[in-house]
């Protein structure tokens, strides 16, 4: 029997249960008090949700079903009012992320932490981490950490509570100078993002630095069966993945050793799958949106706040025996599935295609407006030139949704290829547009 997840325990002793097994119905009944909680908050302390939630009468919602009513905020909420999102003062303020459009053009996104906030985040990666590592060990965190409450320096800070050393070196810009880092520290374990710890894995030798090694945390970005794939069979270790965004709290949901969907902080934060359409609520085993509201953020709590992200709920209960629900992992974006020849195809379908090939480090995708539309992929790898754009073109003419938008002749496919992998990004990776 495989070992529970850590997270229920920890969510049990948050709800307040002193005696007994933590059950669904108790979860309920925490998130629906504090969904009261946090819109009486909100609706008193922020300009923006004082708006937002007029129509809202006190002590609701009464129930899950009313909570759905609630307006949804989204991106352009957050980039044009921002700063009324707040509900305490500016100079309660600790820390401010700012994120970039994900598109050519657009207002950049601030969210904002207080320190409480922040301790949040810090106490879900002491749980989530207590399951990859433990006290004596040494992890490698790739991961931004100059700056205090970045999530480099949070997870280190996690970390250290457990009794583990962090060796710190940042996003991955030079693989061989990382890999020598893993191999001089000795690290049990790595945290990084998915597309950089594959270049770390195309790059070392076979038994380097996997003697050492036990698990590997994806985390910051979409994660494909390929790279996990490439990541066992190269270094042989467990390899845990972890969802989240900068407007959850850095921290949504990891998954346990059964690696069959993550387990969500569910003290924190109240999930809701929806239609991207209609917005109507999904039930579990139907892809939609994933909506999030924070249930313990006092800074910028969010509210509905539509994520773009696209997945569902797992029906059946987890191997491990936990109550928790689990998200299955995420599949793409709303936005690159709403119209067009190139509906169907997203960051998630490309990564499968071309990271199982072990000639590919990264890639970059875009997609133009014009009749027909173009598709235009240029990939990082090693390998003749020819050979990489070959090899790349016939993965990608495997694809059905791409072979039938060409067969129709509503796409044109256009493939690029460089020794040089891409340049470090900062947020999640996507398919980008160009519209002529």
């Amino acid at each position: 029997m495989p070992e529970k997840t850590p997270l229920e325990s920890w969510i049990a002793q948050k709800i307040g249960l002193r005696n007994g097994e933590l059950t669904r119905e108790e979860i309920a009944d925490y998130q629906l008090r504090k969904l009261r909680e946090t819109l009486r908050w909100a609706r008193s302390h922020s300009p923006f949700y004082k708006r937002r939630l007029s129509t809202v009468s006190e002590g609701e919602p009464a129930s899950f079903a009313a909570f759905e009513s609630i307006p949804f905020t989204d991106t352009a909420d957050l980039q044009q009012h921002g700063v009324q999102f707040l509900c305490v003062p500016q100079g309660d303020i600790d820390r401010v992320v700012t994120l970039e459009s994900s598109g050519t053009c657009g207002a950049p996104k601030r969210v904002f932490f207080t320190a409480a906030d922040q301790e949040l985040t810090v106490d879900f990666f002491c749980v989530g981490m207590s399951q990859l590592v433990k006290s004596g060990q040494s992890v490698l965190i790739a991961l931004p950490f100059a700056r205090p409450g970045s999530v480099g320096d949070l997870l280190a800070t996690a970390v250290r509570r457990l009794g583990v050393r962090p060796v710190l070196c940042g996003p991955v810009t030079d693989s061989v100078r990382t890999i020598e880092i893993m191999k001089r520290e000795q690290v049990e374990c790595v945290v990084g993002l998915p597309v950089e710890i594959l270049s770390l894995v195309r790059t070392s030798e076979r038994d380097v630095p996997s003697r050492f090694l036990n698990n590997v945390l994806l985390c910051s970005d979409h994660v494909s069966d390929s790279i996990v794939h490439a990541i066992r069979a190269k270094w042989g270790c467990e390899v845990f993945e972890h969802y989240g965004m900068t407007e959850m709290g850095l921290g949504g949901g990891v998954d346990c050793e059964t690696h069959a969907g993550y387990h969500l902080r569910e003290a924190d934060l109240y999930l809701e799958i929806i239609d991207p359409e209609s917005g109507a609520p999904l039930p579990a085993g139907e892809t939609g949106e994933i909506v999030v509201t924070t249930l313990t953020r006092q800074g910028m709590p969010f509210i509905r706040y539509r994520t773009g992200d696209l997945s569902r709920w797992l029906p059946d209960s987890c191997p491990c025996g936990t109550v928790l629900l689990r998200l299955d992992r995420v599949r793409g974006r709303k936005q690159y599935r709403a119209s067009g020849p190139h509906r169907g195809i997203t960051i998630a379908i490309l990564d499968e295609a071309l990271f199982a090939l072990p000639e590919v480090r990264d890639f970059s995708a875009y997609v133009d407006g014009v009749r027909p539309s173009k598709l235009i992929i240029t990939v990082y790898g090693s390998g003749k030139r020819g050979n990489l754009q070959e090899k790349t073109r016939e993965a990608l003419d495997r694809v059905p949704e791409i072979y039938l938008a060409q067969k129709s002749g509503e796409l044109q496919l256009f493939v690029n290829a460089a020794e040089r992998v891409a340049s470090t990004r900062t947020g999640k990776r996507g398919i980008g547009e160009r519209v002529a």
